[in-house]
């Protein structure tokens, strides 16, 4: 007989999807005896739910066996004991017209775009001088028309791509014809282009953008495909493999094959059009006379671009175009618009601090904020609006030089890679792991670390960690240098410093993005140490949750980590950490008279792990929480997805997830060298994280923490028969008045007294 009781339990019903086995009917309902087998098999795998040590499950226990199977999950019923200023953060704010950072191919209506037009008879010259015309093609069976150039990114990722398709489709009366549109890639650079991935067909040198006029392309990765009637069939990206701000391992979907194997076939490719993600095209258009208020390039946007951009977009830096001419910008006009407008340029994706209330200024609030100002941004867009005028040569600025070798100065150590690491040429790459000997005989204080890619064009980021001892690195203990392409450094004020200790092993973690050409790396880090000891040791924390659960197609699915804070303290900086399903990411400071939010991230970019440094020190108490709040998008809508169908957990590879919020810190008071524990476990939060801490006090944390999940009536004392069994005899050592209650300011104390 099946019991009423049992089978209405939505706790028991919710502990049954992680045991199944235990409906042994298959009737989704549990009788008693199935009831008892699903406690029993629970109860094998984690003994420690069982609190009174009966054997059985109450729904307490319940409540606490489900949040160690699944603790992304909340359990039915569940009261939510946490103190007001722990409440879920708000979910991030993000404009309804805004553009997402990620962007995959999109379909688009065929009609709207040409498909079924007849293309005229372009006449072309190729970069060896040959002329040609569509109609020397027509006894080809298909056409294919791809734009590419050699300093957009994802022409520079698609480029092996496109070679490899002529290769097979040419031996079957395909022909392909390459037109580069952009005026400041010289004849050399597009030879080489030529050369080094195997281009047969014709290469157009396009700057005129005759070409791309008469199709209407968009972008430079756009191809066209042409029957031998010179009806336009296709239109849009090759495949899905690259966007903006992801890369897969292969293509989920081969648009220009499918395309191909259709019109070979004589039948209409099943899908006709999509946007193609690359370097937006720039038509410019006649403009009126210049005045002396006109804002042209050489007496305003030169300055705008040298001020923001040129620090990377130049012929030595690391990004892949460089925009120091007029002829540069101008090819890019088009890309440049488009990330301005959508935000992700230059890369800083903190949420603008308010203006000031009384002068109505920008404040500096972020000492490294690499935003356009409001100005700046619209006298950009309006120049590109107008046709880009050069103007006059003579209103140019003074060139901008950059210093040779390292930015810190001569290192007084460098530390170089064992032997390269080698980059393959397509794809994506898992993490790779570089550990490198300091042998160093001393402690030492650093005041400056560089780190320097040997390959700069395919190196994402780079995260050192300090290995001391016998001790695994692990993410929590926070980084010791960093490099993202624009920031390379950490430099320290006099009076701070970093410390590097004796026989210290330095872990590289590594992130390349193979960019079209195999290579190879080896990356160096130089330091410079301090010539006195510092006034204050800088310090880094990780909040992480190990512990999250992503559950399959969530489209915004919040993760936390707290860490409560055990001594007073001065924040310096923030560098948040998530992988491709990081939608979002916050830092809020949660105190006994409210919350404030200290860093907003509505739209993360795995693609720029970005340091956010404050320019004034954020001061914070003992008692004080910080929390770090994660968004991901396990959805088909994330081109950048590998998986939607996946639970996915923590792990170090780019498939898995991470949710670890840096902190740098000092402590104001400390003696440089001392060692602390770093914070308390803290799971009151939703999903809560746990920061960890060694120990006697890592228990004594967990105690503390108790006290505010298991005080039902919220007194703020924790009673004896409310404290899992394993921590009991400590609950006995702590309760010096052995009245069988222990409140949250004896565990404090007992904390404090334990500290080293």
């Amino acid at each position: 007989m099946v019991s009423q009781a049992a089978s209405n339990d939505p706790l028991a019903q919710q502990i049954l999807q992680f045991y199944p086995q235990a409906d042994t009917n298959g009737d989704g309902v549990l009788s008693e005896a199935e009831e008892a087998a699903l406690s029993k098999a629970a109860l094998q795998k984690y003994p420690q739910a069982d609190l009174d040590g009966d054997g059985k499950l109450s729904d307490a226990e319940k409540r606490t066996l489900l949040r160690k199977v699944n603790p992304s999950a909340k359990p039915v019923g569940e009261k939510d004991l946490s103190p007001p200023k722990l409440g879920a953060s708000k979910p991030p704010v993000v404009k309804a017209d805004a553009d997402p950072v990620r962007q995959g191919p999109r379909q688009i209506k065929p009609g709207q775009h040409g498909i079924g037009q007849r293309i005229p008879d372009l006449e072309f010259t190729d970069i060896r001088e040959k002329q040609h015309r569509l109609s020397d093609f027509t006894n080809r069976k298909a056409i294919v028309i791809a734009m590419t150039g050699t300093g957009c990114p994802l022409c520079l990722k698609y480029a092996p791509s496109l070679a490899t398709i002529e290769k097979a489709y040419r031996a079957r009366d395909v022909e392909f014809i390459f037109v580069n549109p952009n005026l400041s890639e010289p004849n050399e650079t597009l030879k080489k282009a030529i050369q080094q991935h195997g281009f047969q067909g014709p290469y157009v040198r396009d700057d005129q953008k005759r070409i791309p006029r008469a199709l209407g392309a968009l972008s430079t990765t756009e191809v066209f495909v042409l029957d031998h009637a010179r009806t336009l069939v296709y239109r849009g990206a090759v495949d899905d493999q690259y966007g903006f701000a992801y890369a897969l391992k292969t293509p989920r979907v081969n648009y220009l094959t499918d395309a191909l194997e259709a019109i070979l076939a004589r039948q209409t490719p099943a899908l006709q059009a999509t946007t193609a993600p690359g370097c937006e095209l720039f038509y410019d258009k006649p403009t009126s006379t210049n005045t002396a208020n006109t804002i042209t390039y050489h007496n305003r946007i030169s300055r705008i671009i040298q001020a923001n951009c040129i620090e990377c977009h130049r012929q030595t830096g690391i990004a892949p175009m460089a925009l120091e001419s007029y002829e540069e910008v101008k090819d890019y006009a088009g890309m440049i618009r488009n990330v301005v407008q959508r935000g992700v340029m230059p890369p800083w994706f903190a949420t603008p601090e308010p203006a000031d209330e009384q002068g109505g200024t920008e404040t500096l609030h972020w000492a490294n904020d690499r935003s356009l100002s409001a100005r700046e941004k619209h006298e950009l867009l309006s120049w590109i609006k107008a046709g880009a005028p050069e103007g006059d040569p003579a209103n140019a600025p003074l060139p901008k030089t950059f210093p040779d070798g390292w930015l810190i100065g001569t290192p007084d150590e460098v530390y170089e890679f064992p032997q390269p690491i080698p980059i393959q040429a397509t794809g994506i790459m898992p993490y790779q792991y570089v550990t490198v000997e300091t042998h160093l005989p001393e402690d030492k204080w650093v005041q400056a670390i560089e780190v320097r890619p040997g390959k700069l064009d395919v190196v994402h980021h780079v995260i050192v960690s300090i290995v001391s001892g016998r001790a695994k690195a692990r993410e929590e203990a926070g980084y010791w240098g960093a490099y993202v392409p624009g920031n390379s450094t950490l430099v320290y004020p006099e009076g701070y410093a970093r410390l590097l200790p004796k026989g210290a092993k330095l872990r590289f973690q590594m992130h390349y993005t193979p960019n079209g050409t195999a290579t190879e790396d080896s990356t160096r880090i130089g330091i410079v140490f301090a010539e006195t000891p510092p006034q204050y040791e800088v310090k880094v924390a990780g909040l992480a949750n190990r512990k999250l659960r992503i559950p399959p197609r969530a489209a915004n699915h919040a993760e936390y980590a707290s860490l409560n804070l055990p001594f007073d303290a001065q924040i310096l900086s923030f560098l948040p950490h998530m992988h491709l399903r990081g939608k979002a990411a916050r830092y809020e400071l949660l105190t006994s008279t409210g919350n404030k939010t200290l860093l907003d991230i509505p739209h993360y970019d795995f693609n720029w792990q970005l340091l956010y440094r404050l320019a004034e020190p954020q001061t914070v108490q003992q008692g004080d929480t910080i929390r770090f709040t994660g968004w991901f998008d396990n959805s088909v809508n994330n081109p950048a997805n590998p998986d939607p169908n996946q639970t996915v957990a923590w792990g170090q590879q780019t498939e898995e997830e991470m949710l670890l919020g840096y902190v740098e810190y000092v402590v104001p008071g400390d003696q440089p060298g001392e060692k602390r524990v770093t914070a308390q476990s803290d799971r009151t939060s939703p999903n809560a994280g746990n920061v960890r801490i060694a120990g006697q006090q890592y228990k004594l944390a967990a105690l503390l923490n108790a006290i505010k999940r298991l005080d039902t009536n919220q007194d703020g004392q924790l009673e004896k028969n409310e404290v899992p069994a394993k921590h009991q005899r400590l609950f006995d050592a702590l309760d010096s008045n052995r009245d069988d209650r222990l409140t949250a300011d004896e565990v404090r104390e007992a904390l404090r007294q334990h500290s080293p």
